[in-house]
């Protein structure tokens, strides 16, 4: 029988070289177990080439065996490097980008969808970063766990990113300091007419409505970020000036302002603002009270009663109360002043004073209006309340003389709405016996003018302001309708860039 295979002694150390083998012959079975080691082959002489498995696999690369490979970091070794970048594109995972924003800001768009593992890598190609800045676009997904675009503000940053799950998203897996890599985000919302002043948005609702909040701002998780508070003022709509003749009140003035010299605000002001959430907020204005009809004097005066209130205005938490409506008299003296916002005028009644109706009713703090003037006993009335004081008292003695109207009480002034505004001024009570009388507190200021015999004048629309009463001037003459109650208004305010 043929010799097949030879005893490791029948072979001279170092007989045998690379020469002396056909490549692959000799495979792992040939040999005894343990019976080939390193120092019965002569150095270097089998070459890597002549080995079956001639080449490893790392990370999921192949590697020559006697070839070298960098095992550093992700950021060197787990993504493709690309050409630079000059403008706005959508990452690939596995790819590395240096990103130059020279000319401008840069918005790198994550992919659309992600598996855990996905590794993609940036590099500020020009140092720029810091003065045109670089947005990671999170197309989605969360970043760092948290729904929010990342800004990179850093020159010289190199940034991993690399996915890993619904939950936490994308996070860096090389980076300097998370929290100043958020990009800021500020309050969006819609609802009622928007204007702008400097970096705030306004939202003014004349009527019924809805403030719609999509987005709250990221501070003070973000320094740089907006804030989740808002400045809002509240008016009710101001009480209805009445026969006889008290002033209607003021409607009620709430304001609150989240930043401090972001505007001028009232002396009513409170200092926190409103914290809002991502939701629909209805909103109420209130309309003023109405006039009312005089009827001839010397007639059963079955319109000389108290003059309707204003409605109430809403927003979030807050709650701002109608104006008390003017006091009636006269022929009618049961018939009480009405409290509120601003409270009403007391009326004249052939009798006892009447004294004005209460203000800030329901009680709120900083407080929300003032009260009614005093009536006199017969032909003077007091006039209504306003959010800066109250209205003045008729100080009637007899014998009775012609006598001017009084003066509402005054409103108070805000720039909430991006210039000064005066809101919530109280009606003015309605004078005896002079075609001349004339009322302290004029429209312009929110308060309804109450004059005798011309007709009295409504509060002022949107200003909340409180309808002129009216006194009738002779036994045979018919007057004109009393003051209405101006219509309130909300005014939102934010800061949105």
């Amino acid at each position: 029988m043929a010799l097949t295979k030879l005893p490791k002694n029948a072979i001279a150390d170092g007989a045998i070289d690379a020469s002396k083998i056909e490549d692959g012959t000799i495979q792992n079975v040939e040999l005894e177990d343990g019976t080939l080691t390193s120092e019965k082959l002569a150095t270097g002489t089998i070459a890597n080439a002549s080995l079956s498995n001639s080449s490893i696999t790392i990370n999921g690369s192949s590697v020559s065996l006697g070839g070298t490979i960098n095992l550093g970091t992700a950021f060197i070794a787990d993504v493709n490097w690309q050409s630079v970048q000059t403008t706005g594109f959508t990452a690939v995972a596995g790819n590395g980008y240096f990103v130059n924003t020279t000319s401008g800001a840069i918005t790198v768009t994550l992919p659309a969808s992600a598996s855990i593992g996905d590794t993609i890598a940036i590099k500020d190609y020009a140092g720029t970063f810091a003065s045109n800045n670089l947005t990671i676009g999170r197309n989605g997904h969360n970043i760092q766990g948290v729904a929010n675009d990342s800004l990179i503000s850093t020159n010289r940053a190199s940034l991993v990113l690399v996915y890993v799950d619904s939950t936490k998203g994308w996070i860096y897996a090389e980076e300097s300091n998370v929290a100043d890599l958020r990009a800021p985000v500020f309050i969006s919302a819609t609802g009622g007419t928007i204007t702008t002043s400097g970096d705030y948005k306004i939202h003014t609702f004349t009527g019924d409505g809805c403030f719609v909040v999509s987005q709250i701002g990221n501070a003070p998780t973000v320094p740089t970020g907006g804030p989740q508070t808002i400045s809002y003022l509240v008016v009710a709509g101001g009480g209805g000036g009445g026969i006889n003749s008290g002033g209607g009140g003021a409607g009620g003035f709430r304001e609150g302002r989240d930043i401090g010299p972001s505007y001028t605000a009232s002396p009513l002001v409170s200092p926190t603002g409103l914290t809002i959430t991502n939701t629909t907020y209805p909103i109420t204005v209130g309309g003023g009270g109405s006039s009312l009809s005089v009827s001839p004097d010397g007639v059963p005066c079955g319109g000389c009663g108290t003059a309707p209130a204003g409605s109430i205005s809403v927003f979030s938490t807050i709650t701002s109360a109608g104006g008390g409506g003017g006091g009636g008299g006269n022929k009618d003296p049961i018939n009480p002043v009405v409290n509120g916002g601003s409270g009403g005028g007391g009326g004249n009644t052939g009798g006892p004073n009447i004294v004005g109706g209460s203000g800030n009713t329901p009680p709120v703090s900083p407080p929300q209006g003032n009260p009614g003037g005093t009536g006199a006993g017969s032909q003077g009335s007091g006039a209504g309340g306003g959010a800066g004081g109250a209205g003045a008292s008729q100080p009637g003695s007899s014998p009775y003389p012609s006598t001017n109207g009084t003066a509402g009480g005054v409103g108070v002034s805000t720039s909430i709405s991006g210039s000064s505004l005066s809101y919530s001024g109280g009606g003015s009570g309605g004078g005896y016996g002079s075609p001349s009388s004339t009322a302290g507190s004029p429209c312009g200021t929110g308060g309804g003018a109450g004059n005798d015999p011309s007709p009295s004048k409504c509060g002022t629309a949107n200003r909340g302001g409180g309808g002129g009463g009216r006194t009738p001037a002779g036994p045979t003459t018919s007057d004109s309708p009393t003051g209405a109650g101006g219509k309130g208004i909300v005014i939102i305010r934010y800061k949105f860039q």
